[in-house]
């Protein structure tokens, strides 16, 4: 699978109230022989920065195949109807405990926070169809570059997951843990409502070789100790 390419994307939001004038975050882009996977779609009017971020690779959102959506929060799922849009044909995935709230059949569990809130007033808006192609269990492997092994890490949210590529030893965390100030962290306790078990199911990654992590808020994260770092994050545990 030397032809892969898995690396984070970055989407730098306008917010004008924060203090650099915008929030950056990092869907992650698969790309193999076979499929143009997106790993989360933004917030909403993400889709053309995606645009720009395929352009880099001579791609567009026409060749996308797969969507796949590790979790509810409008900062993931943000574009999707707008990406659907343009290319109905897109197969979207995510786990069966966040699918009504991604379909818009229950509202999102999470309000945005000042200033977000503000300038992202009209929230989520679900794509009209049912859309989601099928969901995924914890220990699934997904036929994309070679396998890419689904682990359900509730916390965040109840339908939380993240993704291990073997092939690649990258591990895209979604929002079970974060990157700041070049640090790896746990979650954001803010945005975690259970953070107990956020904590434990970060515990679960000790099962994979990772030399790499993508980090929705944070980007690339690479170390040969990653293993032990992670574990020594998980035995400190949420702060109290």
């Amino acid at each position: 699978m030397t032809n892969t390419i898995l690396e984070p994307m970055t989407l730098n939001i306008k917010v004008p109230a924060f203090p650099e004038g915008h929030w950056s975050i990092n869907p992650t882009l698969i790309i193999s022989k076979n499929d143009v996977v997106l790993v989360d779609t933004g917030m909403p009017g993400s889709e053309e920065m995606i645009a720009g971020e395929l352009e880099k690779y001579r791609l567009s959102i026409s060749q996308l195949t797969k969507i796949i959506l590790t979790h509810q929060d409008i900062d993931h799922v943000g574009s999707l109807a707008s990406l659907l849009e343009i290319n109905p044909n897109i197969e979207v995935f995510s786990h069966e405990l966040d699918r009504p709230y991604i379909e818009g059949k229950q509202p999102l569990i999470k309000e945005l926070p000042e200033p977000l809130a503000v300038q992202f007033s009209e929230g989520y808006i679900a794509p009209s169809l049912p859309f989601i192609k099928r969901t995924l269990a914890d220990a699934e492997e997904l036929d994309v570059a070679g396998g890419l092994v689904v682990i359900h890490t509730p916390g965040h949210t109840e339908g939380h997951i993240s993704l291990y590529h073997p092939v690649s030893k990258t591990l895209i965390t979604g929002d079970a843990m974060l990157i700041r100030e070049s640090t790896l962290q746990g979650p954001n306790p803010i945005q975690t409502p259970d953070l107990d078990q956020a904590y434990q199911s970060l515990a679960r990654f000790a099962a994979f070789d990772i030399k790499r992590v993508i980090c929705y808020h944070g980007g690339m994260y690479e170390s040969e100790t990653l293993n032990e770092e992670i574990a020594q994050i998980v035995e400190m545990g949420p702060a109290k």
